[in-house]
């Protein structure tokens, strides 16, 4: 409801009332809104922070070719590699994911992580490659091109 004035200083009270079609409208555009975000975090040029074991597996479920970085803040190597990994992530179609093997120990044993970095490239949801320190970015790019 809302009010109105006339030039006569009369208050009209009048209702404002939806349509089903505008509430189905609304909802239709909030939807639409929340795939293209949807989307737009898919197609990330960011490297992606895994948050745990079922998002892994989500990722890797979701995406054809994933590059894994298993690293460590602590790390000097994964530091040294961190600005290779974010151009891969941004100038190829393949899916870059960073796990803190710190926070993530749980993964860091499922993959056999004993050193840092480690990289796992991932093809269909399977390992492809498995590669321990640092590795040029020639080298990663080669290999994700090989497995895709």
């Amino acid at each position: 409801m809302y009010v109105s004035h006339t030039p006569e200083g009369i208050n009209l009270a009048r209702m404002v009332t939806y349509s089903m079609s505008d509430a189905e409208d609304i909802e239709e555009i909030r939807k639409q809104k929340r795939e293209q975000l949807a989307e737009k975090a898919d197609s990330s040029d960011d490297p992606i922070d895994v948050e745990g074991k079922a998002h892994l597996e989500e990722l890797l479920e979701k995406h054809a070719t994933v590059l894994v970085d298993f690293y460590a803040d602590w790390c000097g190597p994964c530091k040294m590699l961190a600005p290779t990994v974010a151009e891969i992530a941004a100038e190829t179609d393949t899916t870059v994911l960073k796990i803190d093997i710190d926070a993530h120990q749980d993964l860091a044993a499922e993959y056999q992580v004993q050193g840092v970095p480690t990289l796992y490239l991932f093809r269909d949801g399977e390992v492809a490659e498995r590669m321990v320190g640092v590795q040029d970015k020639g080298t990663l790019v080669r290999k994700i091109e090989a497995a895709a």
